[in-house]
């Protein structure tokens, strides 16, 4: 069982191979603008998760995701030699949610500055229900007291 300092450390030089392996050496046209996001490596040094973000629609994702597992045995190999550990970790690949997570926080900023702006319109120019500040203060209890001395109170 390795630690997990020697695993972190596979995964960052995995993600940098993948990546520049996938500049350099594959020349698939399928394969679109990919950015490697993050690898993970489990404990045991076995299998390798590699995310990735493709720029564009759904169908080039599509042709990038078919595109990266035709050429998984390329990268695979060039891990190996390059990483020298004593078993080449299997690699899988999966789209990052990262951009659909950032356009979903997005959206929901875009409602609540919306929904700011609104109130903002609508608070314009009215006063408070009750008195400005509706708080007691301790030379309030001695005006409570004489009006109630003077029968004014209640």
């Amino acid at each position: 069982m390795a630690d997990n300092a020697r695993a972190r450390k596979l995964a960052d030089r995995i993600q940098v191979v993948v990546a520049e392996t996938l500049d350099r050496r594959i020349k698939d046209p399928r394969l679109g603008f990919v950015t490697i996001t993050d690898a993970r490596v489990t404990g045991d040094l076995r299998e390798a998760t590699v995310f990735y973000t493709v720029y564009g629609d759904e169908e080039e994702r599509a042709a990038s995701a078919a595109a990266l597992e035709s050429a998984k045995g390329i990268l695979r190999s060039e891990v190996g030699k390059q990483t020298g550990v004593r078993f080449t970790p299997t690699l899988t690949f999966v789209p990052d949610a990262l951009p659909d997570n950032a356009r979903t926080i997005e959206d929901l900023l875009d409602k609540a500055r919306a929904k700011d702006a609104e109130v903002r319109q609508v608070s314009t120019g009215k006063t408070y229900a009750g008195e400005a500040d509706p708080y007691r203060k301790p030379g309030d209890e001695d005006d409570a007291e004489a009006d109630d001395e003077d029968g004014a109170g209640a």
